[in-house]
């Protein structure tokens, strides 16, 4: 073995070791630097418009992570609010009610249904009744709610303090990707060794889905969140700040959607007000879904992801599965880069292998 190749050993090696010592440095700080780098995708035309006006990067970028954060603390302060004082009024509301037989109806209609025999059979191994267990359930899914959001502070506080944390972590972040990210993006770009072209298909593909796929998703479940939200405040469903910001996260699901918040919303109204509210609030809800799925989302998506519908599906559920929130937006990327990558090599050695045949 020649110096030369000994040279080259040593030097893979002792980067492959410093590149793992890095990934020990920053793994603390994976998570929020990924959502900066996210949101820098969202709000870069934003910088490119901002720059234009005010002439200096710093300047631009600080406006923008200041807007960002303004727009996140402030909703979520008011929010935060509002979900105490809804969780302090669950368990005293619900024990209330059912102590004064405010469930009584719904009791006796889910004693009398075809299943109730079944379960009484189930139930009766135990030596348990299903009359008292359905009140007794319904406190204790009340009192878990009310225990996690008031009684155990201590928790809710330290998950506040490193929620805070690391909201500070990817705001500071985005102002350096925002102010530098080009250049970092050029230079990652430069390291790639793959012919000109080859690294515009995979780089290009890479910018365009994330850019595509976090205004998509971030844009539509904020818009659903909201119109469900305010779908709840019509028709006066209880807790509807909470339930309002489930749909928002739900609208992030590929299955299911903002329907697993609001078909049960539905079926509440149905049993305390009657069938007027309950058909509101479903109308209400499936329009404004379908408008935002339908119309907003292809818009705010215009550039597109370069993916096939059933593709994109997979690459946003696998991604879910595999990364949880973060994989909303890391899947996509993936099977878009892998396809670019796919097309590169259809290019570059596919057509040599046909020549050299």
């Amino acid at each position: 073995m020649d110096r030369e190749r000994i040279v080259q050993l040593f030097f893979f090696g002792f980067l492959a070791v410093m590149a793992y010592e890095l990934y020990l440095l920053l793994s603390p700080f994976l998570i929020p630097i990924v959502w900066a780098m996210l949101l820098s995708f969202l709000f870069h035309p934003a910088m490119v418009e901002t720059h234009r006006i005010v002439r200096n990067r710093s300047v631009a970028a600080a406006l923008i992570t200041v807007g960002a954060a303004l727009g996140v603390v402030v909703p979520a302060l008011w929010l935060g609010t509002r979900l105490a004082m809804e969780a302090q009024t669950l368990y005293s509301n619900s024990s209330k009610m059912i102590s004064a037989g405010g469930l009584k109806d719904l009791r006796e209609w889910i004693l009398h249904s075809h299943y109730a025999a079944m379960a009484n059979g189930l139930l009766a191994r135990e030596g348990m009744r299903l009359e008292d267990e359905i009140p007794r359930l319904l406190v204790q899914v009340a009192k878990l709610t009310s225990d996690y959001m008031v009684a155990d502070f201590t928790a809710i506080a330290r998950n506040l303090v490193s929620f805070f944390a690391n909201f500070a972590i990817t705001m500071l972040a985005l102002f350096f990707l925002l102010r530098d990210g080009e250049g970092y993006y050029e230079a990652v770009r430069s390291l790639t060794p793959l012919h000109e072209d080859d690294k515009r298909a995979v780089f290009d593909t890479l910018r365009t889905t994330l850019s595509s796929v976090v205004r998509g998703l971030m844009f539509t479940a904020i818009a659903q969140g909201l119109m469900v939200g305010v779908g709840f405040l019509v028709f006066s469903v209880p807790y509807w700040a909470f339930l309002g910001l489930a749909s928002a996260a739900a609208g992030l699901l590929p299955f299911g959607g903002t329907a697993l918040v609001w078909l049960p919303a539905a079926a509440y109204l149905l049993y305390a007000n009657g069938w007027g509210p309950a058909i509101g609030l479903v109308v209400w809800s499936t329009i404004s879904v379908a408008i935002i799925d339908n119309l907003i989302k292809p818009w705010v998506m215009r550039h597109g992801t370069g993916l096939p519908t059933f593709a994109l599906f997979f690459g946003i559920a696998g991604g879910f599965y595999v990364y949880g929130a973060l994989g909303l937006f890391a899947g996509p990327a993936i099977m878009s880069v892998f396809a670019a990558l796919l097309k590169v090599y259809r290019q570059t050695y596919g057509g040599a292998q046909k020549e050299a045949a």
